[in-house]
């Protein structure tokens, strides 16, 4: 699929100084985030890029060659699959230590599952995208029911957050195909492949999986970087892979949507049958409001 200049502006906000965290997300339903980060040695933030995803744009050197926006030494932090339990939290935690931002490709089904995860994810100032309802490869799948596990995965993902997620996606192994690519285009919404995959869900150490990234990065000298934070060694190897970028020498690009995404009224009806615990659409209350310590 190729696309044009017209198709895409990725603008580049006020770059962010180390330890600085972005503005939130701009809806009501979601919770304040926190306060601004207090390590003067951390990772940080370099710069904010809003990307414009008319016409489906592709991004990710594997793949889409057509916008490779990065400058050297400049990496986007991803994670696909979540979320899960004790490993969201941890990646979360790893992240906010180092007063940086990542971009994380939900499941539809994980994300009606732990409403309350992603929507920490959220809260904490990251980028919701989406990554299917059901982590199926789609070049197997007819045209209907490939669009089918995008768009429940759309609308779960939404109704989860509580609040509007981005027209980012990616395909699960990374396998796409013309339909898929056609039909996205047609809904706006942008793919995401990869320039460097840590292969994080093979068996392996904290410390083994970040030298192995690291000298995939380090050959690139940039790139999106693809994780997954159901992966119980990437909890554990994040906190050294983030000190390690830092070292040497690389940034951390925040991406974030121009426009969020819009869900088709379809598929909200029909996830509704799979929501479990979560109170109609449109009358959800924050949990403080529902359940508090009492002394």
């Amino acid at each position: 699929m190729r696309f044009t200049l017209s198709m895409l502006f990725v603008l580049v906000a006020t770059a962010a100084h180390a330890g600085e965290t972005p503005a939130p997300p701009e809806t009501s339903a979601l919770p304040a985030q926190k306060s601004a980060c207090t390590n003067p040695d951390a990772l940080g933030v370099a710069r904010t890029v809003e990307i414009d995803t008319t016409g489906g744009p592709g991004f990710g050197m594997d793949h889409y060659k057509a916008y490779d926006f990065l400058q050297d030494k400049e990496v986007v932090l991803t994670f696909d699959d979540g979320p899960q339990a004790k490993t969201t939290h941890a990646i979360l935690d790893a992240l906010d230590a180092e007063c940086t931002k990542a971009l994380f490709f939900s499941l539809g089904k994980m994300a009606l599952g732990l409403p309350e995860i992603i929507r920490d994810v959220a809260q904490r100032g990251h980028t919701v995208g989406t990554h299917t309802w059901s982590h199926q490869d789609l070049r197997k799948k007819s045209e209907q029911d490939a669009e089918d596990e995008i768009e429940k995965g759309v609308s779960a993902v939404r109704r989860a957050v509580g609040g509007p997620v981005a027209p980012f996606f990616r395909y699960p192994y990374l396998r796409d195909s013309q339909a898929t690519l056609a039909y996205l285009g047609s809904r706006n919404i942008a793919m995401f492949s990869t320039d460097v995959d840590s292969f994080d869900f093979k068996r392996q150490s904290p410390e083994k999986l970040v030298e192995t990234t690291m000298k995939k990065v380090e050959k690139r000298g940039k790139g999106i970087i693809l994780m997954h934070d159901i992966q119980p060694t990437t909890a554990k190897a994040l906190p050294a892979l983030l000190t390690t970028l830092k070292k040497g020498g690389y940034k951390v690009v925040h991406i974030k949507a121009k426009d969020a995404v819009k869900t088709l009224a379809e598929y909200d009806a029909l996830i509704e049958k799979d929501v479990k615990g979560l109170p109609a659409a449109g009358s959800e209350r924050p949990m403080s409001s529902v359940v508090r310590t009492v002394p």
